[in-house]
């Protein structure tokens, strides 16, 4: 200290005294490197996970935070009275990236995301409940969050679904398994907020062409999670320019949760069976049903219902109601296991023909009701 006050005097000391007391106060809120303190300061080093390409099964009690990064959930706020489905908004700001983000209600897994944002709907019984999120990053931290909520009545379900604009599409594989399926990759385009063809004044357009015969393209939207509702009706309204182009049109729906998937797809196969197909999740195959379908009029909307429910580990086909026609379908099948995505969401596909002949498809009035 003497040599430096000979050197710099009293007022430049100080003044470098209160450079260090900052630093060191700044060094204890960012950490080294510009990480959190609470991370950069792990007492703990953590194991990051084997294999970034695999979705894990939830642990159920949700992990602990492990030198936890910032996470927050910004609605509903704590202690709230809500209606289900809650939409649940929550930010992780992870110091790597992200892994799985995952949101538990009463400690089971419901909702699953590769995102570092959660903006979703859970679907939750009346009463008391407690949401907790947890996010893992690619370097084995862990942060959590959670709510009390108190549920006081139940909504529909999504409405006008085909406004939000958190659609995700893909052609014949990704991430080099397959998706849609088909000969090749189609060329397709989604358009929002369409007042015209439209309902309501606000459709939205989903158009396909390509050079691929046989090409397809499969548009899906994660709607949010729950385990506490087992009967969908998927009711919607869609309009062909082309009627007699697509090879088939495809309408599914969902559920994840507890390491199973039920999904409810179906299928209008206009050139090869003739029949409405369902999809049978475990063998992964189609298999027509006793219903007709045949190329619908161009340029005329068109009201779809099906009436859907989970039973124990089997997905049930109850109805299906296609141009004012009612069809008592009733035809059960198992569930897919060893799914470890949590989700709700719906599905819409289009199928090329031979000649992969352009067409657009308008949804309007989508919903998905659930209880």
């Amino acid at each position: 200290m003497r040599s430096i006050l000979r050197r710099f005097g009293a007022q430049h000391v100080a003044l470098i005294v209160v450079v260090v007391i900052l630093a060191g106060l700044l060094l204890g809120f960012a950490g080294c490197q510009g990480l959190p303190s609470n991370v950069a300061n792990c007492a703990v080093t953590p194991t990051p996970p084997a294999d970034l390409t695999v979705v894990p099964p939830a642990p159920e009690p949700p992990s602990p935070a492990l030198c936890g990064f910032p996470l927050t959930i910004s609605s509903p706020t704590t202690g709230a009275s809500v209606n289900s489905p809650v939409p649940l908004m929550a930010t992780a700001t992870p110091p790597d990236p992200i892994y799985t983000v995952r949101v538990y209600v009463d400690g089971q897994a419901v909702l699953y995301t590769p995102n570092t944002t959660v903006n979703q709907l859970l679907w939750m019984a009346n009463g008391q409940h407690t949401v907790e999120v947890v996010a893992e990053d690619t370097a084995g931290y862990i942060a959590t969050s959670s709510i009390q909520l108190n549920v006081i009545g139940q909504e529909p379900g999504a409405l006008n679904i085909q406004d939000q604009n958190t659609w995700v599409s893909c052609s014949a594989t990704i991430s080099n398994s397959t998706c849609a399926a088909g000969l090749g990759t189609a060329t397709s385009t989604l358009t929002l907020h369409q007042s015209s063809p439209s309902l309501d004044g606000s459709a939205a357009k989903f158009s396909i062409a390509g050079n691929h015969p046989y090409s397809n393209e499969l548009y899906w939207i994660p709607l949010g999670g729950g385990n506490s509702v087992s009967h969908f009706t998927y009711d919607l309204w869609f309009y062909v320019d082309q009627g007699d182009a697509p090879q088939s049109l495809e309408f599914d729906v969902n559920q994840a949760f507890g390491g199973t998937r039920w999904t409810w797809g179906s299928q209008c196969d206009f050139d090869q069976t003739h029949h409405w197909n369902v999809w049978d999740p475990l063998h992964e195959v189609w298999v027509p049903i006793p219903v007709p379908c045949d190329h619908f009029p161009s340029n005329t909307w068109i009201h779809l219902i099906w009436t859907l429910e989970r039973v124990g580990n089997q997905v049930h086909y109850m109805t299906l109601n296609v141009a004012d026609q009612t069809y008592n379908v009733d035809t059960y099948f198992t569930a897919q296991p060893n799914w470890y995505q949590e989700e709700i969401d719906i599905a819409f596909q289009m199928d090329g023909n031979y000649k992969q002949q352009p067409f657009s498809v308008w949804l309007d009035e989508v919903n998905l009701l659930a209880n």
